[in-house]
């Protein structure tokens, strides 16, 4: 299958290039030329279905033959050796946990896809490949975690100074290897502008080969629509339709459950619940589409003024506004609602939420007051332990740290500070 640029202003790629370049050389992020719809008999049996089969069988006309089958299968096994439980929370509204991989968040899916794929496609390979990532907070640990000794890579990843919590910070900056930490006086959204400006700087790109392992790679995106499937496969005898709500960032996650549907998965809408960072839902609700600088909140992976999948969305309805809208809801929310609703989960249910998962299931709540007979599912995207100083202050219950965070959590982080770009180029440059 070959990919296209968004901007319409580049060669069409193939996925192994795609993934290298992760950016299309007029910066538009790769879209597949294609959209086959899965067949019935698929559907149909999908709850009879391993995660592995559901997911090769999902993404394969994506990929295959440039990933011959088999192997393609033993990359889905190797992503996949974890479990993505549903758990009901009250009458109508149920949350799937994404958080059982190797760092506790939903980006693990993506992040170790993809690895492999890249790890693939370097085998024979004698060249380095510098993969530049952007993290709020879940990415970065999740990509470090993924790459970590992956053959002829090279991993940078841009956080924003003060704006992590304490174990994404020891995540992504402790493993050592072949991954590095930049610390960056700024925003999540400059540590974005940063990574994709080296994409267009001749000085680096005539010297390296660059590409990146945010949601704008197609081999990031593409894999988180597995566990919207896998959701559909433990709820399909409800014989209900299915909402799902997703707290919403860059909008990758969304756009990758969106893209499930368009291969027929039989969804019923979508919700993006954000915090404050709300550019989508001003857009959805006077069609006008004005990012502002980020905000600081206690849902940091979602603190992003300006989410490059979007335009993926747009993709995937055509630019049909009306459509999209019919399609998708949104709401924004506090972090003083979050909060509350982080109490109201514990005191209803005894599930402890995490606060991206809080603003899910208020996105659910609000939904559910036009649509009483919903059944909604909120995307708990990350462990509760990785915002302990937000959590513990709400829940009057001491949470043990699992396995995968007492195992960085007294390590020593390792980070170089970074004021501006400048300071970036000189700092890649010397690598």
């Amino acid at each position: 299958m070959n990919y296209y640029s968004l901007n319409k202003k580049a060669p069409d790629a193939s996925f192994e290039t795609a993934v290298r370049k992760g950016l299309a050389p007029d910066k538009g992020l790769y879209f597949p030329e294609n959209i086959s719809p899965l067949d019935d008999a698929f559907l149909n049996n999908i709850e009879k279905l391993s995660n592995v089969d559901i997911a090769f069988h999902a993404i394969k006309q994506f990929i295959c033959p440039e990933i011959p089958e088999g192997d393609l299968k033993a990359i889905i096994t190797d992503t996949l050796n974890f479990d993505f439980p549903i758990v009901q929370i009250e009458e109508g509204i149920s949350t799937l946990e994404l958080f059982h991989g190797p760092t506790m968040a939903f980006k693990d899916v993506g992040a170790r896809f993809m690895a492999r794929c890249l790890g693939y496609f370097n085998q024979d390979s004698t060249e380095e490949v510098t993969v530049l990532v952007a993290t709020s907070g879940d990415t970065g640990g999740a990509v470090a975690s993924g790459f970590l000794g992956v053959k002829g890579v090279r991993v940078v990843i841009l956080y924003p100074s003060g704006k992590v919590s304490h174990v994404q910070e020891k995540q992504l900056t402790t493993l050592g290897q072949n991954i590095t930490a930049l610390e960056v006086d700024g925003t999540f959204d400059d540590c974005q502008d940063i990574v994709k400006r080296a994409f267009l700087d001749s000085d680096l790109t005539n010297q390296m080969a660059l590409t990146s392992a945010n949601s704008i790679n197609v081999a990031r995106w593409m894999p988180q629509m597995f566990y919207f499937m896998f959701a559909y496969k433990q709820l399909k005898h409800k014989n209900t339709p299915i909402v799902f709500s997703v707290p919403s960032g860059n909008f990758g996650n969304v756009c990758a459950g969106m893209l499930a549907q368009k291969l027929g998965l039989p969804f019923s809408h979508f919700i993006a619940s954000n915090n404050a960072n709300n550019v989508v839902q001003r857009y959805i609700e006077s069609h006008q589409y004005n990012p502002l600088p980020s905000v600081q909140t206690i849902s940091n992976a979602m603190d992003v003024g300006n989410p490059s999948n979007f335009i993926r969305i747009q993709e995937l309805y055509n630019n049909d506004f009306e459509e999209l809208k019919q399609n998708l809801s949104a709401y924004s929310f506090s972090d003083d609602e979050t909060k509350a609703a982080l109490l109201t989960i514990y005191k209803q249910s005894g599930y402890v939420a995490d606060p991206h998962g809080a603003v899910g299931y208020l996105g659910c709540k609000s939904y559910k007051k036009e649509h009483p007979q919903a059944h909604t599912v909120f995307l708990e995207t990350a462990h509760p332990t990785k915002f302990l100083d937000v959590v513990e202050e709400v829940i009057p219950k001491q949470i043990a740290l699992p396995p995968q965070i007492q195992a960085v959590i007294n390590k020593e982080k390792v980070a170089t500070f970074v004021k501006n770009y400048s300071e970036f180029k000189s700092f890649l440059l010397e690598l």
